[in-house]
């Protein structure tokens, strides 16, 4: 290169214009395009209904203020603890299993030489995940049938004769947890995967002189380094699992009540709004929850480091 090149590369450099880079006033305007995009659906979409929410949850039917009125109401409604049992059961189980077999999977799936072995499990752990939740419960309705389930044996073994036996009410946190770990562990195992391989090489390269086996290396070094991820992990899972709705209700519709329509408390919102005409009662029942997730979710930020800097 002769000193007018390297002048005129120089040049470009300094505005922006280096091959295949566009200048810095044009980047800055798409990120504020994306960014415009991103507040507006917010907006539309979280801001001015949570706002609408709150503005119920303090009213009456007529649009008067009620103070806590609604909430006492549905605090009081003995469907509302059971629902708020069946919730924190699902919540706890799936959450510690999420966060034990995803981060354990990640790691034997990262520490697998083979390229195309890995390539292939990072798929089928994934294929799950692109089935709707619906869909997946349709499926799944099928598996819990001991009559027609592909896994019938496994069933019998367990004691389980009948598909109401399977959807007892007192086996639906473990089902549910199932369910949503079949489902969603797989995105989160190839998440996982991935912050992985932003663990420098040089790092695993000399734990290994030192001698630590692969289980130091995880337990010392990966699983630290995951930590905001496992946090970010937790924070995504909770607030999907405290509006556990799909699941038991189409368990409800398939199992004749069963199941009962009023299992989760995304449930009975439902039953306060469209079948109780109660909207306000409804929107309490939702702060609630919004609360609970926010209170939960704090403890993850607080205990994984979410926000602080390496």
């Amino acid at each position: 290169m002769t000193v007018v090149d390297e002048a005129a590369h120089g040049v470009a450099a300094a505005t922006g214009r280096v091959a295949g880079r566009p200048p810095a006033r044009r980047r800055n305007t798409m990120s504020y395009g994306f960014i415009s995009i991103y507040a507006i659906l917010a907006l539309a979409f979280g801001v001015l209904p949570a706002t609408y929410a709150i503005f119920l949850a303090f009213t009456d039917a007529e649009g008067g203020f009620a103070g806590l009125a609604n909430f006492s109401k549905v605090v009081d409604d003995f469907r509302f603890w059971p629902a708020v049992t069946h919730v924190a059961f699902y919540l706890l189980i799936w959450l510690v299993s999420l966060v034990v077999l995803v981060t354990l999977l990640a790691i034997v799936v990262h520490a697998i030489a083979v390229r195309w072995l890995s390539r292939t499990l990072r798929f089928v752990f994934y294929l799950p995940g692109a089935l709707a939740g619906a869909s997946s419960v349709l499926l799944w309705l099928f598996v819990l049938d001991p009559t027609v389930s592909p896994v019938a044996g496994l069933l019998h073994l367990f004691g389980f004769e009948s598909f109401v036996e399977v959807i007892n009410p007192g086996n639906l946190p473990v089902i549910f947890a199932i369910v949503a770990f079949w489902t969603g562990a797989g995105g989160w195992i190839v998440i996982m995967y991935g912050a992985l391989n932003n663990i420098s090489d040089e790092v695993m390269e000399a734990a290994r002189m030192d001698g630590a086996s692969p289980v130091q290396i995880a337990w010392n070094i990966q699983l630290p380094m995951l930590r905001k991820w496992i946090s970010y992990m937790g924070i995504m899972s909770l607030a999907a699992g405290t509006q556990l709705f799909v699941e038991p209700q189409l368990l409800s519709q398939a199992s004749n009540a069963i199941v009962p329509n009023d299992y989760s408390l995304n449930q009975l919102a439902y039953q306060y709004a469209f079948q109780q005409n109660d909207f306000n009662g409804a929107a309490a029942i939702s702060l609630l929850l919004l609360v609970i997730a926010l209170a939960l979710s704090a403890v993850f930020v607080t205990r994984g480091g979410l926000f602080e800097r390496d």
